[in-house]
């Protein structure tokens, strides 16, 4: 872990405790996906443990094992909602490799052909356009 520690006071731990509200879309014991409030792409999702891990460098095999099953999942059903062409999954590692938030996540990007990623820059998604969204990926995690 190159001597970094988790700090449970990040967002994704406060989402987890209930301090800040997520537009959930999945949850089981183990992991939580939720909307990302500031997407490159419609439909971009989390999936995080709820288990505290500062990344994948520290993240416990069994974690990961669990963790990468509901990846797939929600990425099979972000793809079948969002009519994409693909999908883009991204998972980083401290902030020289583009980490920001220090809780293991993993990106799921539903991707249409020929169009690029938004930047991360900081602009929030409307509230109605995130809860919209992660209806039409719980509709398909459904099917």
């Amino acid at each position: 872990m190159n001597g970094s520690s988790y700090d449970s006071s990040n967002i994704f731990a406060k989402i987890l405790r209930g301090e800040i509200p997520a537009h959930k879309v999945y949850e089981d014991e183990a992991t939580l996906a939720f909307m990302d409030v500031m997407p490159q792409a419609e439909g971009h999702i989390l999936v995080i443990p709820k288990i505290a891990s500062r990344n994948i460098l520290d993240a416990d095999p069994a974690t990961l094992a669990g963790l990468i099953a509901v990846v797939q999942k929600v990425a099979v059903a972000a793809k079948d909602a969002f009519d994409a062409d693909g999908i883009t999954i991204m998972q980083f590692n401290e902030a020289p490799a583009g980490q920001s938030v220090f809780h293991l996540h993993f990106h799921v990007i539903p991707r249409k052909e020929g169009a690029g990623l938004r930047p991360h820059s900081g602009k929030m998604e409307d509230g109605a356009v995130l809860a919209a969204n992660a209806a039409k990926i719980k509709a398909a995690l459904k099917d």
